[in-house]
């Protein structure tokens, strides 16, 4: 790597640069997904939706505490301001959710954008100094210019490759965002419709 790197010029320095910042992403997210799958609990989201239907708060409370589902916490947060506003509590909590789920990856964008950017870059400058040196040696030693050519290739494949391994995880990332937010808005409009019809049938809102 070491070699490669000598070889491509100092573009290569940036590049190696990128590629630190592009795998130190996509480990931290791919374990931060892990874990969150792990915490997400189905069954009891299903259950706090259930026992919301009797207006039972105090026992939601019981079953949601120490919870460290993302949907959990959203739906807690629209049952403790439900008297004000339980939408926009829930909304704003969701949002919280969303920019934890999405961070580090205005930065893999950037990466897939200007890794291949720097790659081109460092392939002009070698070319460059190919020509620079054609103008020197001239035609009679070829070997000069085609191996510096070569060269400056490697800054090309060098960007191309941080940006095809940024890609794929970027793309798996957001689709887990979107199912995420689905999730939250799922549930959220089934514990909004539940409230709803128990405020209608009880005016205190089903508080016990």
């Amino acid at each position: 790597m070491l070699e490669t790197m000598l070889k491509g010029g100092p573009v290569m320095y940036p590049l190696f640069a990128c590629s630190l910042c592009v795998l130190t992403i996509i480990i931290e997210r791919g374990l931060f997904w892990i874990i969150l799958n792990r915490r997400h609990n189905s069954e009891l989201i299903n259950e706090v939706v259930e026992i919301s239907k009797e207006g039972d708060w105090e026992l939601v409370k019981k079953k949601t505490i120490g919870s460290k589902d993302y949907a959990i916490r959203v739906l807690v947060s629209g049952i403790v301001h439900r008297k004000f506003s339980m939408t926009k509590a829930m909304e704003v909590a969701a949002i919280q959710e969303i920019v934890k789920m999405r961070r580090g990856m205005g930065v893999l964008d950037t990466m897939i954008t200007v890794a291949p950017l720097l790659g081109i870059l460092g392939t002009v400058i070698g070319i460059i100094l190919s020509f620079d040196m054609l103008a020197i040696e001239g035609i009679d030693n070829p070997h000069a210019v085609t191996g510096g050519i070569a060269q400056a290739l490697i800054t090309t494949a060098t960007g191309l490759s941080i940006a095809i391994l940024a890609v794929v995880p970027y793309n798996y990332f957001n689709v887990k965002v979107e199912q995420a937010a689905r999730i939250m808005e799922q549930y959220a409009t089934s514990l909004e419709i539940v409230y709803e019809k128990l405020s209608q049938d009880t005016p205190d809102g089903g508080d016990l």
